[in-house]
């Protein structure tokens, strides 16, 4: 999986991972929160926290994770 973009919470780093069939991964502490046709989606549902549970973290929308692709680092 290629890393496409990251944004540094204070829990840690998230990133949006793309895999070789083109999907978008949101990933964090090395694991898939999920899987989206565009970038867009995988962002806009981790700042929404509407993804897969993160370890100890109920709510993704509590960490300030901006929807818009453009306003993470892109690697």
């Amino acid at each position: 999986m290629k890393l496409v973009c990251k944004f540094t919470t204070r829990v840690g780093e998230f990133y949006i991972g793309q895999s070789s069939d083109g999907r978008f991964h949101p990933i964090f502490q090395n694991e898939s929160l999920g899987s989206y046709s565009q970038i867009w989606q995988a962002t806009e549902d981790l700042a929404g926290g509407h993804t897969f549970s993160v370890s100890d973290i109920d709510d993704t929308s509590v960490l300030g994770i901006p929807e818009d692709p453009s306003e993470w680092e892109t690697l």
